[in-house]
């Protein structure tokens, strides 16, 4: 995985984006002195590159009736089985996230179930079928802490970008 250089704007961009996914592109554009086009264009190339992968609305699993949000280590009967499982695992709405880990666990998964009776349907109609071994499960009472990747940047000047090229 390549790493890209981002310039100041791009920096700057990134955090106004970050804090407000809906703030208008000429918002950001004032507070840059620059273009919207010129927004519009940064945001356009951060996208191409893949490091914004999109905005989305972030739903409140509790209010819609899921309640219970649960971390499962995964062990598998078979390791070469990694494909299967995780094309099953994506076909069951409940699994959020599904991780390839070090460690003792082959998968790491997140899921939201409306109670732990349904988790526990979950548990033994859609997962033991995969060819697990068994699993591990940590039920989370809180949410504490969900944020973004900080963007500290460290920028190479034009000079040292120019003798690089050389």
């Amino acid at each position: 995985m390549g790493h890209h250089q981002l310039d100041e704007l791009d920096a700057k961009i990134l955090k106004m984006i970050i804090g407000n996914a809906r703030i208008p592109f000429l918002e950001v554009a004032r507070a840059c002195n620059v273009s919207g086009a010129a927004i519009h264009q940064r945001i356009q190339k951060l996208t191409n590159l893949g490091i914004l992968k999109g905005s989305e609305y972030i739903v409140d699993h509790n209010k819609v009736g899921y309640e219970t949000s649960a971390y499962m280590g995964l062990f598998l009967k078979d390791p070469e089985q990694f494909p299967v499982v995780v094309a099953a695992l994506n076909k069951i709405p409940e699994v959020v996230e599904c991780h390839y880990t070090t460690g003792q666990y082959d998968l790491f998964i997140k899921l939201y179930a409306k109670n732990n009776q349904h988790l526990l349907e979950i548990i033994h109609s859609k997962l033991q079928p995969l060819g697990l071994a068994r699993t591990e499960t940590l039920i989370s009472f809180k949410e504490a802490i969900r944020r973004q990747i900080p963007m500290d940047f460290e920028f190479i000047n034009e000079e040292e970008i120019e003798s690089s090229d050389l």
